[in-house]
């Protein structure tokens, strides 16, 4: 097998993406963990798929797998470098702004220059079936037991499942046990990605992520949106916010209940290449 991509990322999360426009995306679940593999591999966060949409209202769809095989609804940095892979493929003009479909549905982009895209990631759900999550009602505030630990977070999906706990310490060594733990926690019936967030001040936030299927990342844009959104539901931020991941740094932007959020932030390629192997 011989599977061209392209290695690109968005502040250190980073993706192999695979043209699949003409041909359609075949990869079964095995192959994509031998391709992500650090070591035999390719090494990504996620594989993301570009093929033509399912939704003519949409210019492409893409697909999204985690490094362990297992599908994505959503990718906040993964959906910049669409568009940016797009544009560079004369697809998608700087300053228009184009409908994209993803596993979760429609997202419009915008790029702001060759690598800098603004993406309208849509309303945060905060309903607990919408994310999922086992939950009476829906609340600011959750508590969860795990790991001998009891946690207040918040829950939200931005297309894909988000527990977002604020804490005072991004370096606690206790984090490295939790956000594995949080990961897996029963309460989310498809697993959830684990936020831990310091507020530094209104307008500027710190984070660590670690997600399903990939475990910690050097950045997530959907929990980069998932952190904002549940401390501004909770007063705690203003409507535009910094967010610094250890990759780098986005741009979110959200007024409220009845508005969309926006995520603004870089798209970088790295280098093209083939990919050789099958699963191993």
């Amino acid at each position: 097998m011989t599977l061209r991509f392209s290695k690109m990322h968005g502040i250190g999360n980073d993706f192999a993406m695979v043209d699949a426009r003409a041909s359609g995306f075949a990869l079964d679940a095995e192959e994509i963990r031998a391709m992500a593999d650090r070591h035999g591999g390719v090494g990504f966060d996620q594989l993301i798929s570009i093929e033509a949409p399912r939704d003519p209202s949409c210019r492409f769809y893409y697909g999204i797998w985690n490094a362990d095989g297992t599908p994505s609804g959503q990718c906040g940095n993964g959906v910049r470098c669409v568009a940016a892979w797009l544009h560079r493929a004369g697809e998608l003009p700087l300053g228009e702004t184009v409908r994209l479909e993803s596993p979760s549905g429609p997202v419009a982009v915008r790029l702001l220059a060759a690598d800098r895209v603004t993406v309208d990631m849509g309303e945060p759900a905060f309903a607990p079936a919408q994310i999922p999550f086992d939950a009476a009602a829906p609340s600011e505030r959750y508590t969860l037991d795990t790991d001998g630990h009891t946690l207040e977070i918040g829950a939200v999906s931005m297309g894909n499942p988000h527990a977002v706990v604020a804490v005072d310490d991004l370096g606690a060594p206790e984090l490295y046990r939790l956000g594995p733990a949080l990961t897996a926690h029963p309460r989310f019936k498809q697993g959830v990605n684990a936020g831990f967030v310091r507020i530094v001040d209104r307008a500027h936030l710190r984070l660590r992520v670690h997600e399903r299927g990939s475990g910690w990342t050097r950045a997530c844009g959907t929990g980069a949106c998932a952190a904002m959104a549940v401390l501004r539901q909770r007063g705690e931020v203003d409507d535009s916010v910094q967010v610094d991941l250890p990759g780098g740094r986005l741009q979110i932007d959200w007024q409220g209940p009845g508005h969309t959020l926006w995520m603004t932030g870089p798209a970088a390629f790295a280098f093209e290449g083939e990919w050789l192997g099958g699963a191993h």
